[in-house]
């Protein structure tokens, strides 16, 4: 183990909210650290993934904050915390601003106004987006601002096995380079997860592999407050593959531009369950499709996008267009199988409206935190908005405050004792297991017998895994199957102790009828 590394400030994570924190804090105190670490490449992150756009009100004309409050509380079923959704609202023009002066480009229509998105749940068009690939657009963005920016260190593969805890408050963490085989110990100020999501416990997911819910896992061994895990948000229309493993995501803007969604005999079944059809909020068409699922026994169901117009389409979103391509599918002859896949997690670790955890000198941002924007659904295209609001309020939170004095002391860890290798293929088989667990037992709908047998089945791949890493060398695999199996103990146990349905939550031990959607 090698000597502490001091920093003024870590953030674990290089999404859209690592990013931005970092940036801010670094142009704004040129003479202090940032180190960003992350596990992968840099590019690789959820908001790399996110196609739809950033949900903000830009035409005052026809939309308002009021518009942009009330969508969001309903699409959160009621559990939203009310003055932390207007707080978003109101701040996201101005985010969107700066997110613009930096060199972000969102597409514009004819007259040079930003063309604006509509998507499920959403009253108004107010979806700003850059083509079909808005993450990416931002993603790229944000790096090189950050690569410009001489007192900002990225650090790639290496992989956060744990926090550093003294006296109750968080000095740091352990970070595991996966090239030269070394732990690094990072003593920091002020340590800032952003992690991401937890979609790869299910298997099938828009999530990218790296989505192991590290950051939730590690707050919650440290003692962090984790809230809402029993709502995960099921994209309803994942690109259909009968492999397991991430999904290509049809963006919620395809359906916002007019496309339907049919079963097997050409049936809108939407409309049979909510007047809204395509355009309900999404845990109301993932459990649509689930039920059109149970009843047909049929795997997948379609998105017809033939009566649109295939030049626009194209234009709006080619790489969803190439993708079907490439895939035989051509958009304006034949439907695209699509089913619910494990998309974004509405809970997280708690914070309030600076990122604060429960833990001194640990700040939380994006999906791996809970803010209470979402409720108990999220709304479409309000997390990267999220994520930027966020992590200004924790950079101004921090910024004018005096800096912390640096950790004292690091405590020491055993990690080098451990030396004995972990068969990959033993990995392999425990998140195959895990994940069909969760598909089988925890997905959109659940009933409280399957999710005691997920309890227990769990605990027993705790057992199992909390062996192997007592006695083996340290492996990100290992750790990532441990941090997988820690959130869906979380998930399963949050789950057992909600008594009603709600949003993204939905069992059926709960329901007057069993196939009702609320």
């Amino acid at each position: 183990m090698s000597d502490m590394v001091p920093v003024d400030y870590l953030v674990i994570g290089s999404g859209i909210a690592g990013l931005s924190f970092a940036i801010k804090m670094a142009q704004r105190f040129p003479d202090r650290k940032v180190l960003i670490a992350t596990k992968a490449d840099a590019r690789e992150s959820n908001t790399k993934y996110a196609q739809g756009g950033v949900a903000t009100v830009m035409d005052f004309g026809k939309d308002s904050y009021k518009k942009h409050i009330q969508d969001t509380l309903e699409a959160g079923d009621g559990l939203c915390n009310h003055k932390i959704v207007e707080m978003v609202v109101r701040q996201g023009p101005e985010r969107i601003r700066e997110l613009i002066g930096w060199g972000v480009r969102f597409d514009s229509d004819s007259t040079g106004n930003p063309h604006l998105g509509m998507e499920g749940g959403h009253s108004v068009h107010r979806v700003l987006h850059h083509k079909d690939t808005t993450g990416s657009e931002i993603e790229n963005v944000l790096l090189d601002r950050a690569g410009s920016l001489p007192n900002i260190v990225l650090w790639r593969h290496h992989f956060a096995l744990d926090l550093i805890m003294e006296e109750s408050a968080c000095q740091g963490a352990y970070l595991y380079d996966q090239l030269a085989k070394t732990i690094e110990v990072i003593g920091a100020r002020a340590t800032f997860l952003a992690t991401g999501g937890i979609g790869r416990i299910y298997g099938h997911t828009t999530n990218p592999p790296i989505a192991t819910g590290d950051g939730i896992a590690m707050a919650h061994r440290a003692g962090a407050l984790v809230r809402d895990m029993e709502f995960v948000q099921f994209h309803p229309t994942a690109f259909f593959h009968p492999t397991t493993g991430q999904s290509f995501l049809i963006s919620e803007a395809v359906r916002g531009f007019g496309a339907h969604l049919r079963n097997t005999t050409g049936h809108r079944f939407l409309l049979d369950h909510d007047q809204r059809g395509e355009l309900a909020p999404r845990d109301v068409v993932s459990r649509s499709i689930a039920f059109e699922l149970m009843a047909s026994g049929q795997s997948h169901v379609f998105l017809d996008c033939t009566h649109l117009d295939t030049d626009a389409f194209k234009s709006h979103f080619p790489t969803i267009h190439r993708k079907c391509l490439d895939h035989n599918i051509p958009i304006d002859r034949d439907w695209i199988p699509v089913v619910p896949a494990a998309h974004y997690l509405c809970g997280g670790i708690a914070v309030d409206g600076l990122g604060r955890t429960s833990i001194a000198n640990l700040f939380a941002c994006g999906e791996c935190s809970r803010t209470g924007l979402h409720g108990a659904n999220r709304l479409a295209s309000n997390s990267l908005l999220e994520a930027l609001v966020y992590a200004h309020n924790t950079y101004t939170c921090l910024s004018s405050h005096p800096l912390g004095p640096p950790p004292k002391k690091i405590p020491g860890r055993r990690y080098k004792n451990r030396s004995v290798p972990v068969d990959p293929s033993l990995i392999e088989q425990h998140v195959h297991d895990l994940q069909t667990l969760m598909r089988n037992k925890v997905g959109i709908v659940r009933d409280t017998t399957n999710l005691q047998k997920a309890a227990r089945q769990l605990q027993t791949h705790r057992d199992k895994v909390s062996g192997l890493l007592s006695r083996s060398a340290v492996d990100p695999s290992l750790y990532e199957l441990g941090n997988m199996i820690d959130v869906a103990q979380l998930i399963v146990s949050q789950s057992l102790q909600r008594k009603e349905n709600k949003g993204g939550y939905y069992n059926v031990d709960h329901a007057e009828h069993p196939t009702a959607l609320k």
